[in-house]
């Protein structure tokens, strides 16, 4: 008989809603297991007493309440990036380790809406800003599949929760990869929505339009329903997807014939692509052409001159997220280099960067309109070993190493793209090897549906890394 962490979050959802078994059942089910096997570096802090309490809270079986959905009753975890009321957030930095928010954030208030559960806050560096977690003062966050390579990030603690089996489920952000770059390390799931989707209220940190919350599963049908509880506008954002969904019903759509482009050059760095990882590519295509869709390679759509553009915006985001007074010295070398390249800029050169940034955009969206997705690889390589990329004595070394990780990535930041990591791949030696499909913007439905045909075609879910 299967475990329960063995069923899906949906399957756990729907065993909730039959009476088969109670939140509270869940929960204690998997606070046991962070306890005994949280040896992958997942979680900050655990709120066992929280949980518990919360999981009394909802009614044991029955219809779900009014904005409560399948995923009720079951467990899940919160990035340390997003403010929870009451629950010390410590943005990933050793100069916040006792900042405690009196409010929650949009996203939290909506999955707490939907009848979630939270055990916790799981792992991120410092800001969000790096493509691996090794925060200060913490263990790594590291793949299951191999204990001494990196989780990535920024949303690391989040998708090792989930592929060590101590969530179903987990919320993570992504301003440059930070849900596909760990969901590929990982061995999941991970989607990127369209700008503006999901709200980011009530901070707003992003003014480029970079960064959007998101869900990180191990199956496609998981990964939409966390975004059905996700998106949404909220009166004050900024901008906004048009409404769209139930996208869970999107993934028992088929999606049609489509037209897909693919490229495989690197974007934002002169980069080396591992023969795995160009072997998941070309067999990713062969898949999509066997699936009766037209695969066409096509020129990189965004050129290299955007990636100092990028460069600018990501370093005043950095600036834009200062320590409390006198606590500046503990902010990490690759923080302090970035923020000060921030601080260096006028803010003239700031809004011409967004200026550049958004034509660099509109040309690449104008490049792609003809093409309903695009295939690229996730990361140039699987996943390194912990320490590989973090050098605090050359910050810039550092940055450039993280642009040679995920030269793809961040490209679909930049136009504001959906875009998804599937665990499609595997090395002989079992690490795991995500490709990556995007599609036009506030397509996220469409793309959904593409990632579950592909899923229903070459599934991975019974795929256990060691440990499970």
């Amino acid at each position: 008989m299967a475990e329960l962490h063995d069923l899906t979050a949906l399957e756990q959802g729907a065993a909730v809603a039959a009476g088969e078994v109670s939140p509270a059942e869940l929960v204690e089910h998997y606070l046991e297991r962070i306890d005994r096997l949280d040896d992958v570096g997942a979680f900050v802090t655990v709120t066992a007493d929280l949980a518990r309490e919360r999981a009394r809270s909802l009614a044991p079986t029955g219809r779900p309440a009014p904005g409560e959905g399948p995923l009720r009753g079951v467990p899940t975890a919160i990035k340390d990036l997003n403010l929870t009321a009451g629950v010390r957030t410590t943005f990933g930095s050793a100069a916040y380790d006792d900042f405690v928010p009196e409010v929650s954030d949009g996203v939290v208030l909506s999955m707490e809406a939907a009848g979630l559960v939270s055990l916790g806050k799981t792992a991120t560096p410092e800001f969000g800003s790096p493509c691996y977690t090794e925060p200060d003062g913490r263990p790594p966050s590291v793949t299951p599949w191999d204990r001494t390579r990196t989780a990535g990030g920024s949303s690391g603690g989040a998708a090792a929760a989930v592929a060590a089996g101590l969530v179903p489920v987990a919320q993570g952000s992504d301003g440059g990869g930070s849900i596909r770059i760990p969901a590929s390390c990982c061995g999941l799931v991970g989607f990127k929505p369209s700008r503006g989707r999901i709200s980011g209220s009530p901070m707003y940190g992003d003014p480029v339009g970079l960064a959007t919350a998101g869900p990180i599963a191990r199956t496609v049908r998981d990964a939409a329903a966390l975004l059905d509880v996700l998106a949404g506008r909220r009166p004050g954002d900024p901008y906004f997807a048009p409404p769209a969904g139930p996208f869970l019903d999107a993934c028992e759509r088929e999606p049609g014939p489509l037209r897909i482009a693919r490229f495989v050059e690197p974007v934002i760095a002169e980069a080396e692509v591992h023969p795995e990882v160009r072997r998941a590519w070309e067999d990713a295509s062969r898949l999509l052409e066997s699936l009766g869709h037209t695969v066409e390679d096509i020129e990189v759509p965004l050129g290299h001159d955007a990636v100092p553009v990028f460069e600018t915006c990501w370093a005043v985001l950095t600036a834009l997220s200062p320590a409390p007074p006198g606590r500046e010295h503990l902010l990490r070398p690759l923080t302090r280099w970035l923020g000060e390249r921030g601080h260096a800029l006028s803010a003239p050169e700031f809004g011409l960067a967004i200026g550049a940034m958004r034509r660099h955009a509109a040309g690449a969206l104008e490049s792609l309109a003809a093409y309903d997705a695009v295939l690229t690889p996730t990361l140039a390589t699987p996943p390194v070993p912990v320490g590989a990329l973090r050098d605090d004595e050359h910050p810039e070394r550092d940055f450039e190493g993280q642009k040679a990780f995920t030269p793809w990535t961040s490209a679909w930041n930049v136009t504001g793209m959906p875009a998804v990591s599937l665990p499609l791949h595997q090395t002989p030696d079992g690490l795991p090897v995500g490709v990556m499909l995007a599609a036009r913007p506030a397509e996220d439905a469409l793309l959904l549906s593409l990632a579950a045909q592909v899923e229903a075609a070459a599934p991975w879910h019974d795929r256990r890394p060691p440990g499970w």
